[in-house]
């Protein structure tokens, strides 16, 4: 069976995957998203469905105040003696924790600490013992990859933190994680930063403490100045062995808007590698090192499914394919079947808060976007539309709004904290129909009424993009309310055009 990179598109970033009952389950960075981490399940490693979130209680996370890019980064999923656990770092906090299910798709518990420096942790599990590892300090202030072992049941440290690996000279050392295989121990780990220097690298020892010998041709993953041009960043990786005794890695990675143009807006998303290991222990990856857009997998399967092309209210679900802005208030939203009722407040877009807000990633590039709008009670003031969102200084609005002089649609461009009211029409009624048409370069805004189509304006994709914006998160498109009021969604559809890379 031949699949298409990536294998989760959209923004997915910093994924981890286990193997339990003969099904594979992936994780995935939220940061300050909230359900925080969503959960995933495949049978073939490729075709990924959604079966929850990991965080699904205000108790299991603080997102009060964090900026975008804060919150929960790299989380790891592992399966032991018939529990899962998954443990993360909530950086805005500076804690590690974890957290444990015996039912996958049931609720998980509320957190345990690890009083561990560092961020991206993960757990290793043997011989009825557990090992903890970070990217951060040990107990003498020294720099690395850092282990102790654990008591599970409390999160209380057993032995001291000690640096185990330093790494092959990159910087920002991260997203460790150990491995035993046929009796050998492996680190692998990221380095050069999660940008277009990003590369996986490992070592291998035997024993769980060290010392462990680098790969000699380290990296052993990478895309940094290398074709394909348009996936970039690779690296972030999890090894699994499927059913089969093949190995891979999933990881993150990028796909850059144009050749010319290194900007990504759509996030860091999940790409499959395979892997092989030589008589000797060592193991090479994708293709002579570097992540291509397409390979063969054994599969039981007789052909690919993975990502769907149209997303609806209908067809998707409000508890898995939607998320927030931080903590909800529940009562400003009203979710139905085919319908969104939003209630607005006086927090907007810009803030630092939790907005009416509801949102999808963007998955591709070239899309459209449509979403019929309807003002309730004549006598409020509220703005209601859809916004494409990066952080609180970066988004582009367009929207139906009513004043004290009547109801218009307007769109509105945020850069750099900069705001700008781009364009603005008078409506003869208190709805319409809102379009958003997207390519590689550009987004295109447009609104329909009974008199046709009218296109309000346009503006740049790279505006968004991490390259401009920062941080580590990608465009979600949201529907919002804003003001005194509520309004109504209905006819909400995404569609992607078949012909995306």
């Amino acid at each position: 069976m031949r699949y298409t990179n990536p294998i989760v598109k959209g923004f997915y970033p910093d994924p981890s995957v286990c193997e339990a009952n003969g099904k594979y389950y992936l994780v995935c960075s939220s940061f300050q998203y909230f359900p925080g981490v969503p959960l995933f399940e495949s049978e073939d490693l490729v075709n990924w469905k959604q079966i929850g979130h990991v965080l699904t209680r205000k108790s299991q996370v603080m997102l009060d105040g964090v900026r975008s890019s804060g919150g929960v980064f790299a989380p790891t999923i592992r399966y032991y003696d018939g529990r899962f656990y998954m443990t993360t770092n909530n950086n805005s906090t500076n804690e590690n924790f974890y957290v444990y299910t015996d039912d996958i798709y049931g609720e998980w518990s509320d957190p345990v600490n690890v009083e561990m420096d560092g961020i991206d942790p993960s757990l290793y599990f043997e011989n009825g013992r557990a090992y903890y590892m970070t990217n951060g300090h040990d107990d003498a202030g020294n720099a690395g990859i850092v282990q102790c072992e654990i008591e599970i049941a409390t999160g209380k440290k057993l032995t001291e933190s000690r640096v185990i690996w330093q790494g092959s000279g990159g910087r920002y050392l991260e997203s460790p994680h150990l491995y035993k295989i046929n009796g050998t121990y492996y680190v692998m780990a990221a380095e050069g930063g999660t940008e277009y220097g990003h590369m996986v690298t490992y070592a291998k020892s035997d024993s769980v403490w060290g010392p462990f010998e680098p790969y000699a041709m380290n990296p052993v993953l990478t895309n940094r100045n290398k074709a394909p041009y348009l996936i970039q960043a690779i690296g972030h990786g999890d090894l699994i062995c499927d059913r089969y005794g093949d190995w891979h890695i999933l990881c993150l990675g990028f796909r850059q808007i144009d050749i010319w143009q290194p900007f990504h807006h759509l996030g860091r998303e999940v790409f499959l590698m395979p892997v092989q290991f030589g008589k000797d222990g060592w193991f090479t990856a994708g293709l002579d090192g570097t992540a291509d857009e397409s390979y063969e997998i054994q599969s039981e399967a007789g052909c690919v499914q993975q990502e769907k092309k149209c997303y609806t209210f209908e067809n998707t679900s409000w508890n898995l394919d939607w998320c927030y802005l931080r903590h909800p208030h529940p009562e400003n939203y009203e979710c139905r079947e085919n319908s969104l009722v939003l209630h607005g407040t006086s927090v907007t877009l810009d803030e630092v808060g939790s907005p009416t807000f509801i949102g999808l990633r963007q998955k591709d590039f070239s899309m459209e976007l449509k979403c019929e709008v309807a003002l309730e009670e004549p006598q409020s003031e509220v703005e209601a539309g859809v916004t494409m969102y990066m952080t609180e200084d970066e988004h582009y609005d367009i929207a139906v709004r009513r004043t004290k002089e009547g109801c218009e649609a307007v769109l509105k461009l945020n850069i750099g904290g900069i705001k700008h009211l781009q364009n603005r029409i008078a409506l003869e009624g208190d709805h319409a129909e809102l379009i958003v048409r997207a390519d590689r370069l550009q987004y295109h805004f447009f609104v329909k009424t009974a008199q046709g189509e009218v296109e309000l304006g346009s503006a740049f994709t790279k505006y968004l993009s991490s390259e401009v914006a920062s941080g580590f998160t990608g465009v979600v498109m949201g529907l919002y309310a804003i003001g005194k009021g509520n309004a109504e969604f209905r006819g909400f559809s995404v569609n992607y055009q078949d012909a995306e890379k």
